[in-house]
């Protein structure tokens, strides 16, 4: 089955300095983690506070999404983290 988002639930993540999102795939729930610097490079004007993360995720959600896919679909592991790189 391919790779889907059908909750767009996120949340800031303190301890990891990341936003935490999930993908499914048929029934299995896939966590996915977004550094705070790929959020930054996909929005450099960011102010470095949870509101303003969470705002920049939900802008870019569709570009975001695009990499978690290509990023599944090259390996599968239990979780998988976005950093700056993959954009």
């Amino acid at each position: 089955m391919a790779l889907n988002f059908p909750n767009l639930m996120r949340r800031y993540d303190a301890t990891r300095k990341c936003v935490r999102f999930s993908g499914y795939d048929g029934a299995l729930e896939r966590p996915f983690f977004i550094e705070e610097a790929a959020i930054y490079r996909l929005e450099p004007a960011a102010h470095k506070d949870e509101a303003s993360l969470l705002s920049a995720f939900d802008h870019h959600r569709d570009q975001i999404y695009e990499t978690a896919t290509r990023i599944y679909a090259q390996r599968r592991e239990g979780s998988y983290t976005l950093k700056a790189s993959d954009f």
